[in-house]
């Protein structure tokens, strides 16, 4: 990851489910937690987009946006959230600009194949716009509570 603590949030504006717009600029002074993933409807994705779900209203309760950003068209995000019932915005960033510039555009292997992917990761930016914690090659197992402890922290 190139990213690193206490570096500033690389900008970003991507359209979100719900007709939503998620960016930098309308986050300004809010802490928020942005998480990388592969694909929507796999089964890696989905415990993780409904671990944080179920998280929503501690996150909520302390402010703080979750947004979950994947290179899905905004009909396969839009069908995701429905079917799981996520209220939370799911992003598309289909040039994996975003995902590219927070670290998560990685180069991965399967099968002895090497490829360019997204490795599952999440960032927490604080209520100034820095990097508050990093974390890459995220196993889903735990996950979006550890991220919480992480928000509960910033105080």
């Amino acid at each position: 990851m190139s990213l690193a603590e206490g570096d500033k949030a690389p900008d970003f504006s991507l359209p979100a489910t719900g007709g939503r717009t998620v960016s930098l600029a309308s986050l300004k002074g809010k802490p928020f937690v942005l998480y990388f993933y592969p694909r929507a409807d796999t089964p890696g994705c989905t415990k993780e987009a409904c671990a944080f779900q179920d998280g929503l209203p501690e996150f909520s309760k302390l402010d703080v946006t979750v947004i979950g950003v994947s290179k899905d068209s905004m009909k396969a995000l839009e069908k995701f959230a429905e079917k799981y019932s996520l209220q939370f915005p799911l992003a598309s960033d289909p040039e994996a600009e975003v995902i590219n510039a927070y670290g998560a555009w990685q180069e991965k292997s399967m099968y002895g194949k090497k490829y360019m992917g997204i490795e599952r990761s999440t960032v927490l930016v604080d209520a100034k716009g820095k990097v508050a914690k990093l974390w890459p090659k995220v196993k889903v197992a735990g996950h979006a509570e550890e991220v919480l402890a992480a928000v509960q922290a910033l105080g």
